[in-house]
C-alpha cells in the first residue's frame, strides 16, 4: 500500500500531534485525514504553515500543563466519598472503577476528567480510604483520596445491662451485742469500773438475831 507524508494539523490518537510529519496509507490520508481537516499534505507551499502550527501548538501544550497543574492541586485536597452496598458481611457488592471515580468528581466537584486519566492497578473492592493516583499529563501526576462507605449502616451493639452496685454501708449484717442480766450488755463494764474506784464490795451484815424470849 503506497504511503504519503503528511503534516497534522491536530493532535490525533496513535499517530501524533499538530505539526508532526507522519508517513500514512494514500488512502488514508485522502479519505478521510484531508476531508476532516486533520492533516495537509507535505509540500513546499505547506512547510511554510509548520512554524504557525508549531507555535500553536507550544501554546497550546503550555496552557494545557498549566491547567492540569492547577487541578492536580485541587485534586489533592479533595476527598471523595462514594457510598456502595454491602452484604451483612461488610463486603462490597461489586467494585469502584475508574469510571465509577470519573461519574462521582463530575456529579460532587463537577470536575469533567477522562476515566484513562485515572490509574488504578485494579478495581477498589473494600470499604474505607484509598490512594489513587491520577495521570492528568505527562509532567503532572496527582493524588485523589477516595472513601468508600457502605450505605448499609451496621448493627447496633445490644451491651448487657451491668449489675448496679450496692451503696457503701446497706446490705451488711451487724450483729447486736448479747445482753446480760437486767438488760446489761455484754462487754460493759461499769461495774468492773466502780469496783476499780471503791475496791470490792463489802459482805451485808447478817441482820441482828432476835433476842430469845
Amino acid at each position: 500500500m503506497p504511503k504519503t507524508e503528511v503534516i497534522l494539523v491536530q493532535n490525533i490518537v496513535g499517530l501524533g500531534g499538530e505539526s508532526d510529519q507522519v508517513k500514512v496509507a494514500a488512502g488514508y490520508a485522502r479519505n478521510y485525514l484531508y476531508p476532516q481537516r486533520l492533516a495537509i499534505p507535505l509540500s513546499a507551499s505547506n512547510k511554510k504553515q509548520l512554524e504557525a502550527l508549531r507555535k500553536r501548538r507550544a501554546e497550546r501544550e503550555a496552557a494545557d500543563l498549566n491547567s492540569m497543574s492547577e487541578l492536580a492541586a485541587s485534586l489533592g485536597k479533595l476527598l471523595l466519598k462514594i457510598v456502595v452496598k454491602t452484604g451483612d458481611d461488610g463486603k462490597m457488592f461489586g467494585a469502584v472503577t475508574a469510571g465509577t471515580i470519573a461519574d462521582e468528581l463530575k456529579s460532587q466537584f463537577a470536575i469533567a476528567l477522562d476515566r484513562k486519566k485515572i490509574h488504578l492497578e485494579q478495581p477498589l473492592r473494600s470499604l474505607g480510604e484509598h490512594e489513587v493516583e491520577m495521570r492528568l499529563h505527562p509532567d503532572v501526576h496527582a493524588k485523589l483520596k477516595v472513601l468508600i462507605e457502605s450505605s448499609t449502616p451496621p448493627a447496633p451493639v445490644v451491651e448487657e445491662p451491668k449489675e448496679a452496685a450496692k451503696p457503701e454501708g446497706r446490705g451488711r449484717r451487724f450483729e447486736r451485742p448479747a445482753r446480760g442480766p437486767a438488760g446489761a450488755r455484754t462487754g460493759d463494764k461499769p461495774a468492773a469500773a466502780a469496783e476499780a474506784k471503791t475496791g470490792p464490795a463489802k459482805p451485808a451484815k447478817p441482820a441482828a438475831e432476835k433476842k430469845k424470849s
